[in-house]
């Protein structure tokens, strides 16, 4: 069963030192691994006299999972972002936390400490955004009763993905799980009965 994530709507960076050595870090909201790796990649480009630019990131529901120590000891950076991220609940989120080297060396626990904190810290300064379970349900109704339908269902909690215009009208409509039960009622109400609803794949929407 699909389970609830949280997730970030803006970036945000922040910055320690920790003996002399800087670590910033910044973490953005990313819905895909494309989108992830290119914030990666711009990162390693925004900073490309650093020491290392370590990252992690998680897409959707956990369904994907990548961590890059960046040239540090294995598993001492970006797994411990990757394991701080995971215990925050978050989900569609890409962090890099780059360091620039002070002269003092951490050693293995000073490393996990340093970059699972950094982001940490940085994730204390925002209210993440929590994503709930959805369905794409499929309404389809007559021309007539369309209109009217779709009217309603964009000042209703439920959000139009898509129609499909034919002999009849299909509208795609991404129903909360929670609302499921009584979104097929409302519908009945508003079409008198006459829309067939079919349901389809789950997908992610804030909760209301």
């Amino acid at each position: 069963m699909a389970e609830p994530y949280l997730t970030l709507e803006e970036p945000v960076e922040h910055e320690i030192e920790i003996k002399r050595s800087r670590f910033i870090c910044a973490i953005v909201p990313a819905s895909s691994e494309e989108e992830a790796r290119d914030f990666v990649a711009g990162r390693r480009g925004l900073h490309p006299d650093a020491t290392h630019n370590c990252s992690a990131y998680v897409i959707g529901d956990r369904r994907l999972q990548k961590a890059d120590d960046d040239g540090e000891p294995g598993g001492t950076a970006g797994t411990p972002m990757l394991e701080t991220l995971l215990r925050r609940g978050l989900g569609d989120v890409a962090t890099v936390v780059t360091r620039y080297f002070g002269g003092v060396k951490l050693g293995a626990g000073g490393l996990v400490r340093a970059y699972g904190g950094a982001v940490g810290r940085t994730l204390d300064l925002v209210v993440p955004v929590e994503m709930v379970p959805a369905r794409i349900m499929t309404v389809t109704v007559d021309h007539l009763r369309a209109g009217r339908l779709e009217n309603d269902l964009r000042i209703s909690p439920y959000e139009v993905r898509g129609a499909v215009y034919g002999a009849r009208v299909g509208l795609e409509v991404a129903v909360r799980e929670s609302e499921l039960g009584i979104f097929p009622d409302w519908v009945a109400t508003l079409t008198a009965g006459q829309a067939v609803i079919e349901p389809g794949e789950t997908v992610y929407l804030r909760k209301a």
